[in-house]
């Protein structure tokens, strides 16, 4: 199979920057980055991924480049570390990647044939539990990352059990589920037993998530965006508060109400 370069001299960028990283690594390189390991980079990592996250959202393509191009450092970075050690380099991550790609994708690159999303992913995932490192696995929910946001990681654990069979018959089912949740939170909030409203609460949590996952919304994503919604209107009532000469402390609840619903109104104006 004969494949092309999606973009110009993107080989020749991306050999100077393997090479501008060994620069950065050798003897009479920067203290700084000869001194990273592993560990020492790992929030980095996630840090660049949420700044992308952010550039998506604004819709800010300039910054965007950028937030990818931090991304790829990291990449870069921690196969230069692995070279050191003899465990891997650049090459042997691009080769496992395009390996991977064509692997899954047989209805691309193969003889197979998929007619939706849904029927990829269902073989997606019956190609990765034969791979090297999964065929030992004991349940479908192995491989779900421990260190994903929370949010997130109850998204991936309620898809593979829906995929399971483990499932709802319809979204209808799930709403009575959560109403059934709230009605025990409101029960335990009166027992003053802190370990059982935890409990109830992550329910909660959880059947809300099933049901974004019905509707195929994102819930890191709509909890970023509804933080996003409360901290500009938020800000509308510091703003009234310092208009007024005031501390937003000095102003009663029902003229901070005022504010937020304003501020609601020109939202859903938008």
């Amino acid at each position: 199979m004969e494949m092309r370069e999606s973009a110009g001299n993107a080989g020749k960028a991306f050999e100077e920057l393997v090479e501008i990283m060994d620069r950065l690594r050798s003897p009479e390189g920067c203290p700084w980055d000869r001194e990273q390991t592993h560990e020492s980079l790992k929030e980095s990592l996630i840090e660049e991924s949420y700044e992308a996250i952010d550039a998506i959202e604004a819709k800010d393509m300039d910054e965007l480049r950028g937030e990818l191009g931090d991304i790829l450092l990291q990449i870069v970075f921690h196969a230069r570390l692995a070279e050191e050690t003899n465990a891997f380099n650049i090459n042997d991550v691009i080769d496992g990647i395009n390996a991977k790609l064509l692997r899954r994708h047989p209805h691309v690159f193969g003889e197979e044939s998929a007619s939706c999303a849904e029927e990829v992913l269902h073989r997606w995932e019956q190609i990765k539990s034969t791979e090297k490192g999964n065929e030992k696995r004991e349940s479908v929910l192995d491989g779900v990352p421990s260190h994903l946001p929370a949010l997130m990681r109850a998204m991936e654990v309620s898809k593979k059990a829906a995929r399971a069979g483990f499932e709802w018959p319809n979204v209808d089912a799930v709403v009575d589920k959560l109403d059934e949740e709230v009605h025990e939170l409101k029960a335990e909030l009166h027992s003053g037993n802190k370990e059982r409203i935890s409990d109830e609460i992550g329910d909660l949590l959880f059947t809300i998530v099933n049901i974004a996952r019905w509707e195929k919304i994102d819930t890191e994503d709509a909890l970023r965006l509804m933080i996003r919604r409360f901290s500009t209107r938020f800000r509308k009532i510091e703003e009234a508060a310092k208009a007024s000469g005031r501390r937003i402390e000095e102003m009663s609840l029902e003229e901070m109400e005022e504010v937020w619903e304003k501020a609601k109104g020109a939202d859903d104006e938008r």
